[in-house]
């Protein structure tokens, strides 16, 4: 038996979940439990659990996201939560940074074949891409680091005000008691722990909240924001016309 063949029917909640972008769902369930499976992105033994573990628990995350935001969802992976969030928000414009080639050409793949138009695949780190990569409303993740090292990576990629979602699990409330003090430098303003996901999954999805001020990432990382636009844009000299 293959592992694709182990892959469970969609369950009821899919349908209530992903509306009718449920076939493009079914689609990149089979992906994942085959050439996801095949490429190393996920282990043989999620594919029972696909459903249930993964594509819900991720696509519930867009219950804490505003409309018609920029998302950039950190090392995307295998595309959670970002693919599941694009097919169910499909007023977001999605960024899914990755830095591993064969995972960058698998998320390439999925979104050309699921005709995702609003999602975007970036190869690169999150300290690479800042000041090249326009500034989101929203930074996601899913088990990428633990809370205080994902911050330092996701939160100087925010505009400010913006927040930084993430998908934890039991341990998130503690995560956070012992991030504190390095999201304070990194200029968070607001933390909080949701729990979403009522009705679709069980148990609910923890998410980590972490909301920035006016300077995301805090002093250091503004100066090298300012000095990366500065390198990406031409001096006035340049452009004047003499």
């Amino acid at each position: 038996m293959t592992e694709a063949a182990e892959l469970p029917p969609a369950p009821p909640a899919a349908q209530t979940v992903f509306g009718e972008r449920l076939p493009e769902a079914v689609r990149y369930a089979e992906l994942l439990a085959d050439a996801g499976v095949r490429r190393g992105l996920i282990g043989p033994r999620e594919v029972p659990r696909l459903w249930e573990r993964h594509l819900l628990n991720c696509a519930v995350l867009s219950e804490a996201v505003p409309e018609g935001v920029t998302v950039c969802d950190v090392g995307s992976g295998a595309g959670l939560p970002g693919i599941p969030l694009a097919l169910v928000r499909p007023d977001l414009r999605i960024t899914l940074l990755e830095p591993l080639l064969r995972r960058t050409t698998f998320l390439q793949e999925v979104v050309e074949l699921l005709g995702l138009d609003h999602v975007t695949v970036v190869r690169g780190r999150a300290e690479e891409v800042l000041g090249s990569l326009p500034p989101v409303h929203v930074v996601t993740a899913r088990a990428v680091a633990p809370l205080d090292r994902l911050a330092g990576w996701g939160v100087p990629l925010l505009r400010p005000y913006g927040e930084m979602l993430a998908l934890k699990g039991d341990t998130a409330e503690e995560e956070l008691k012992g991030a504190r003090a390095a999201l304070s430098k990194l200029g968070v303003v607001r933390t909080s722990v949701l729990h979403v996901g009522g009705g679709v999954v069980e148990p609910l999805s923890t998410v980590v909240r972490v909301e920035v001020g006016e300077s995301p990432g805090g002093v250091r990382f503004a100066a090298k924001r300012a000095k990366a636009a500065r390198v990406a844009r031409p001096s006035r000299s340049v452009r004047r016309r003499r």
